[in-house]
């Protein structure tokens, strides 16, 4: 069992939106996990002709991430995705790893809410983020349903369908079948997860099974080809304590709109405090949606229009609302 009192995590910085979901999640993960003994590498993609603008961070951002939030930036170059793709930056940073230390890959908007370094991770037997909602494939009418489908994905790379199932699940529901958000995942080795991604995302792209000819790979590539990866290593659904990682240390928030809408009360002031401090304000209020929803309180107005115990159980209709009163915001 690969278990280790320290592992690294890994995030991507790049110009725009991601840079301040970097620096808020790197000082999220100093105010609520002091203890953490990795390192926190902010993966940065360098300008080339995948990119027709310069994807890497202004100079504040990056010095902010460096000089007082305790990140190590790790220049990759984008070989496969670039701005095609720029989901595509997962998988390729993480060949710039160092293979022989274990290692946690979070999505940049995630805010760290509790004790990360005492997640008792099997680095051994990844898994990744259980919370999802069935987005892929949508099985159309005549078409090949979810089971021949992802067959014919196991298929492809020599692994164990009928091994990969849910049996407590029905035949053709979505969750009977192997399938993450990939906003988290890890494993021992950053380089060997990466090119195993990497080999099955293309495989995929360039060169995917007849029964995925009416499936939409953008932008879920990713999260196809990141569930063939983990059965591969011999991972599955859930290989570490179920109310961690999106629950109790980690909150995968994707836009600050919908943070305010559902989040638990903990999250939302981990969030205020974690902006609070003047070093990180004068950063942050650069970014439009943390000046207006945290820093000027529209967050607050938002949230009061929902009742956290009784959601809408779609997340369009909390979108929806969210916009008809004029807090959307990403």
């Amino acid at each position: 069992m690969a278990t280790s009192d320290t592992f690294d995590i890994l995030i991507i910085g790049q110009a725009g939106r991601l840079q301040y979901e970097a620096a808020l999640f790197a000082a999220s993960l100093r105010r609520s996990d002091p203890g953490f003994a990795g390192q926190l590498y902010v993966a940065e993609p360098q300008p080339n002709d995948l990119w027709p603008r310069d994807p890497r961070m202004s100079d504040a951002v990056r010095d902010l991430l460096v000089d007082e939030l305790g990140g190590t930036l790790l220049p990759f170059e984008s070989r496969h995705f670039g701005a095609g793709y720029p989901y595509g930056n997962k998988i390729e940073a993480l060949l710039s790893l160092p293979p022989d230390r274990p290692f946690v890959f979070f999505d940049s908007d995630t805010l760290v809410t509790g004790p990360l370094s005492e997640v008792p991770f099997d680095f051994d037997r990844p898994c990744a983020s259980l919370r999802r909602e069935g987005t892929w494939p949508q099985i159309e009418l005549y078409g090949p349903g979810y089971a021949e489908i992802w067959r014919s994905l196991y298929d492809k790379f020599g692994l164990d369908f009928d091994s990969s199932i849910d049996p407590s699940q029905p035949d053709e529901y979505w969750e009977r079948y192997l399938y993450f958000n990939a906003g988290w995942f890890f494993h021992r080795s950053g380089p060997e997860f990466g090119q195993r991604f990497l080999d099955y995302a293309l495989a995929i792209r360039d060169d995917a099974p007849e029964t995925l000819a009416l499936q939409s790979l953008d932008p879920w590539l990713d999260q196809v080809a990141l569930p063939l990866v983990i059965h591969s290593f011999g991972g599955g659904r859930q290989t570490i304590p179920a109310g961690l990682l999106d629950g109790a240390t980690t909150c995968h928030y994707r836009l600050l709109p919908l943070l305010y809408a559902r989040e638990g009360d903990h999250v939302v002031e981990t969030l205020e405090a974690t902006v609070a401090p003047n070093k990180l304000k004068k950063i942050l209020k650069e970014y439009e949606p943390i000046k207006r929803m945290v820093l000027q309180g529209r967050g607050r107005k938002a949230r009061a229009l929902f009742d956290q115990d009784d959601l809408p159980r779609k997340e369009q209709k909390i979108r929806n609302r969210l916009k008809s009163n004029g807090f959307w915001m990403r």
